[in-house]
């Protein structure tokens, strides 16, 4: 969502992991535990998937700018955003995310429920309130990209490592694909889920 897939030279959405496009198989992680799947990007580009695609209000300025063109596409109060690129996701860990999220109730102030690694937050298999779509917008018009950035408008519940690494011991499950290296490497390990 929103990249240009500039290291990798071709669009990842539709790289093959395990004999799927990235962007379908992770369309079949979510459809049984989400009331819609909608992807964001160029309509015609991923008409073949049989979903709906909210056209990226900024195409090619990055994560940020997809994240709230799906916010705004949003008909459900929470919205989980899953970046296509993450092979290793599984339908427990997603699934976990959204009971996280609907077990909080209307009267909590939290916005977002994101995980973090080593790494920090990883924004992209998060969930997010709607109503972030406001202040999401906001930072991008102002000209921030970094997602991370832009969450600092936000009231955010972490998951720390030691919880999701219930859902990955081995710790991949943020793994994702941004160079021919990485998707060589993936290919090469025993199929994701």
């Amino acid at each position: 969502m929103g990249g240009k897939s500039s290291r990798m030279g071709r669009d990842k959405a539709l790289l093959e992991v395990a004999g799927r496009p990235l962007v379908a198989r992770m369309a079949d992680l979510l459809a049984p535990i989400v009331s819609r799947v909608t992807l964001v990007g160029n309509p015609q580009h991923y008409a073949q998937f049989g979903l709906p695609v909210a056209a990226d209000s900024w195409p090619g300025e990055g994560p940020l700018g997809g994240m709230v063109t799906a916010l705004d596409a949003a008909r459900a109060p929470w919205c989980v955003i899953v970046a296509c690129d993450l092979p290793f996701l599984t339908a427990d860990w997603l699934r976990f995310l959204c009971e996280r999220a609907t077990g909080l109730g209307e009267e909590s102030d939290v916005d977002a429920i994101v995980p973090e690694s080593t790494r920090g937050l990883e924004p992209l298999c998060a969930v997010y309130r709607k109503a972030c779509a406001k202040p999401l917008r906001a930072a991008f018009e102002r000209g921030i990209r970094k997602v991370t950035d832009a969450l600092a408008e936000l009231k955010l519940e972490r998951i720390a490592e030691t919880e999701w690494r219930a859902f990955s011991p081995d710790g991949s499950l943020f793994r994702n694909i941004n160079t021919p290296e990485d998707y060589d490497a993936i290919r090469s390990r025993s199929s994701p889920e």
